[in-house]
């Protein structure tokens, strides 16, 4: 719970402030996203357990008053004469003070209220971890998605011109209308992808306005010379440790398995006896039916009340049993979610590691591709390439440019996903892949620099 606490009380760090780089995208959505809104109003919510379960063991006061109209009439059987008829009002306050002396319920609920606020604490950090992802979610999406377009769209360009090479070497009976034919069902058919890509990248862009609240405008992207780091510590082992302690999910859990056990001893403290101290003050007037006349009496009194309960029914045994069972749904809820954090922790370090290799390959295979365009391209000039040889080889060169983005961008989603798997992610990590990103316009696009 020690994290919980720092992980709130740390500000956001200062960073480069580009026009639209993921802090500060970031930091649009924690002021304008509706789900943290409501994430925010519940810890504000929860925090109130706290006075709530104190209120059970500091004493209360309370004021009352009456007043009654009385209409009375007395009838003497035995002598009719003496029968009289009297009307008067009564009047009467008091207030009551009462400080709970033995209530065992009542200590067991504040145990309770101090567990739901630390678990609303952590629910908390744990809709800010989710809204870093979120976030991180859609600006990569979007990002993926310009460069999809970018890679659709410099192909589009490699094969009209190719079209165009096609069609003057026909002219000239250097080759032959197939090369035409094909260079045109390719260029027909990269124009359909380039209408699917752009609609992609409108709903991606839309998907981070929701986040945001307002159009985030260009993103910036990875730098050219941006390096991913492998996980630290390297080690599986680490890591599934951390998430079965550390994940935010299993802390939230372990406090509803507390809070359930703490409701076995509050219900059955059902059958212990309470003991309070009473004290009243107060004044009452009347009338009596002599010749007295009103009476005014004031009161005070102060005094111990036991309370023993003897039989309710079974309604406190029930209970008990109740709770007891409930007891074990969060115990089995809490292995649960050991399994599942242990589980994530394992898939993430595997995302991580394989994207990391995974990147570095698919860089190699666009310096390959490159140069097998380039062959393809000489080749087609001194005739022993045809022109399907050379769309073949811009394809691919665009495919794995394409891939090498999208790998990017998934192994930096699982890095942070990773750390929210063991409840350590936060505005550090963000500020560390802002790191490796580029404001928009300043330089190239580092997928897009490596195949021109």
């Amino acid at each position: 719970m020690k994290k919980i606490a720092w992980l709130l009380a740390c500000p956001l760090f200062a960073s480069p402030v580009f026009s639209a780089d993921l802090m500060q995208v970031y930091r649009d959505a924690l002021i304008n996203d509706p789900v943290f809104a409501a994430a925010r109003a519940s810890l504000d919510a929860g925090r109130e357990k706290a006075p709530q379960g104190l209120s059970g063991l500091l004493p209360t006061l309370s004021a009352s008053g009456n007043t009654a109209w009385n209409d009375a009439d007395s009838n003497p059987r035995n002598n009719p004469e003496l029968k009289t008829r009297s009307e008067y009002n009564t009047h009467a306050y008091q207030l009551t003070l009462s400080q709970p002396l033995f209530r065992w319920q009542n200590w067991v609920a504040y145990d309770q209220a101090k567990l739901q606020v630390a678990q609303a604490e952590a629910g908390f950090v744990q809709a800010r971890q989710d809204l870093i992802l979120r976030v991180a979610q859609a600006y990569f999406d979007v990002l993926n998605a310009s460069e999809n377009l970018s890679a659709v769209q410099a192909n589009k360009q490699a094969i009209a011109q190719q079209l165009e090479l096609a069609k003057k070497s026909f002219e000239v009976g250097t080759a032959t209308i197939t090369d035409t034919h094909e260079a045109q069902a390719r260029f027909d058919l990269v124009m359909a992808q380039e209408i699917a890509a752009e609609s992609e990248l409108e709903i991606r862009q839309q998907a981070l306005q929701v986040l945001v609240g307002k159009d985030a405008g260009p993103l910036a992207a990875p730098r050219k010379d941006a390096e991913l780091n492998p996980p630290a510590p390297n080690k599986l082992a680490d890591w599934v440790s951390a998430a079965e302690t550390g994940s935010l999910t299993v802390l939230i859990q372990q406090a509803l398995a507390e809070i359930a056990a703490r409701e076995v001893d509050k219900q059955r403290a059902g059958h212990y006896p309470t003991l309070d101290l009473v004290a009243n003050q107060g004044r009452a007037k009347s009338f009596t039916s002599n010749s007295i006349g009103a009476v005014d009496t004031d009161f005070r009194n102060v005094g111990l009340q036991l309370n023993i309960p003897l039989f309710q029914g079974g309604q406190v045994t029930s209970r008990q049993r109740e709770a007891a069972a409930n007891r074990l749904v969060a115990q089995s809820g809490l292995e649960a979610a050991k399994r599942n954090s242990a589980l994530a922790a394992r898939q993430y370090y595997l995302g991580v590691t394989n994207g990391l290799a995974q990147v570095r390959a698919l860089k190699a295979a666009l310096v390959s591709s490159q140069s097998a365009l380039e062959s393809n391209k000489l080749g087609y000039e001194v005739g022993v390439r045809i022109n399907i040889d050379v769309l073949n080889a811009e394809n691919q060169v665009y495919v794995t440019r394409r891939d090498l983005a999208k790998a990017t961008f998934d192994t930096l989603m699982a890095q942070l996903r990773l750390k929210a798997a063991v409840g350590a992610l936060g505005d550090e990590d963000v500020l560390r892949i802002n790191a490796l990103l580029v404001e928009p316009g300043s330089a190239p696009n580092s997928f897009q620099s490596r195949a021109q």
